[in-house]
C-alpha cells in the first residue's frame, strides 16, 4: 500500500486538554481512513489570539503532557503525528514555537524550534518567542520518505526548504497559523506550491482555521499538483503519496541537480 498522509486543521484554543482531545478526534478519523501520518497546525497545544504572557505561562517541555499525549495517541492508533507545541524557553519571559514529531512505539523522534519569527503584516513574534538555533536540519524517516519540518513563516524563505532537501528530505511538512488578510490565501497556496516545484518534493501544509488562520490546508506533489485542499472549516483530507513519484519528477525536471548555488546558514539579515 502507498503511504497515506492526513492533513488536518482546526482552531486551537486556550485549553490544552481541549486541544489534545480535538487532535485525538482528528487522528482517529484519519486512522479510520488508512492514514499513517497526521499533520496538524502550528500552536496546536495552546493558542490565544496572539503571542503574549499567557503563552509563556502555558509553555511545556518536550517531555511534558502534550507530547506525552501525542505519543500515547500514536501508540494507540499506530500512526505518526506532527503538531505545534508552545515549548518552555530557557529565556525568562519567552517561549519557543516548536514542532514535534512522534512515531508509534518510538515517541518523540524530531523537534524543530521555529527559526524565522513572524515579522510581517503587523505581527511580531520576536516580542515573545525565543528563536531556534541553526542546527542540523530536522528530519525523520516515515513511509519510505525522509520527512523534513518547517513552520509557517519559514515557507517565505526558500532556503529553509532547500536546506531540508539537501539533508535528504523528500517530504516536507509545514504546520502553520497563516494570518488572514488581503491576498494571504494566494500567498500561502503559491508559496507551498513553489517550494514543491523548485525542490521536487511533496509538501504538506496544515493551517489553523479561523478566526486566527485561513485554513486552506493542502498536499502538493513534486510537480506542483495539488492532491487535496481543505477550505475554511475544521476537518481533514487524505492523500496517498508515492516515493517513486520523486524520481519520476526529477527525471523530467532536473533543476535541483543542475543548480549552481548552495545554501549556507548564518547570512546577516537585511534591515
Amino acid at each position: 500500500m502507498s503511504p497515506t498522509v492526513a492533513v488536518a486543521q482546526f482552531a486551537p484554543s486556550a485549553d490544552p486538554a481541549e486541544n489534545l482531545a480535538e487532535i485525538g478526534r482528528l487522528a482517529r478519523a484519519a486512522a479510520d481512513q488508512g492514514a499513517g501520518l497526521v499533520v496538524l497546525p502550528e500552536y496546536a497545544s495552546y493558542f490565544d489570539r496572539r503571542p503574549g504572557p499567557s503563552f509563556v505561562a502555558h509553555a511545556e517541555p518536550l517531555d511534558g503532557p502534550f507530547v506525552a499525549g501525542l505519543a500515547a495517541l500514536a501508540d494507540a492508533l499506530g500512526l505518526a503525528l506532527v503538531a505545534g507545541l508552545v515549548e518552555t524557553s530557557t529565556v525568562p519571559g519567552r517561549f519557543r514555537n516548536t514542532l514535534v514529531a512522534v512515531l508509534p512505539g518510538a515517541g518523540l523522534v524530531a523537534h524543530y524550534p521555529k527559526l524565522h519569527l513572524y515579522q510581517s503584516f503587523g505581527g511580531d513574534e520576536s516580542d515573545w518567542i525565543e528563536p531556534g538555533e541553526i542546527t542540523a536540519p530536522p528530519t525523520f524517516a516515515w513511509g519510505g520518505f525522509t520527512v523534513g519540518l518547517e513552520t509557517c513563516y519559514d515557507i517565505r524563505f526558500p532556503e529553509v526548504t532547500r536546506r531540508l532537501v539537501d539533508a535528504g528530505a523528500d517530504l516536507v511538512l509545514v504546520p502553520a497559523a497563516w494570518v488572514p488578510g488581503p491576498h494571504k490565501v494566494d500567498h500561502w497556496r503559491t508559496l507551498v506550491t513553489a517550494r514543491a516545484i523548485e525542490d521536487t518534493v511533496y509538501l504538506v501544509g496544515s493551517g489553523q482555521t479561523g478566526p486566527a488562520g485561513i485554513g486552506t490546508s493542502l498536499v502538493v506533489d513534486p510537480m506542483g499538483i495539488p492532491l487535496v485542499e481543505l477550505g475554511v472549516e475544521p476537518g481533514l483530507a487524505i492523500a496517498e503519496l508515492d516515493p517513486a513519484r520523486i524520481a519520476e519528477v526529477r527525471a523530467a525536471n532536473s533543476a535541483l541537480a543542475v543548480r549552481r548555488f548552495r545554501v549556507e546558514p548564518g547570512a546577516p539579515a537585511l534591515r
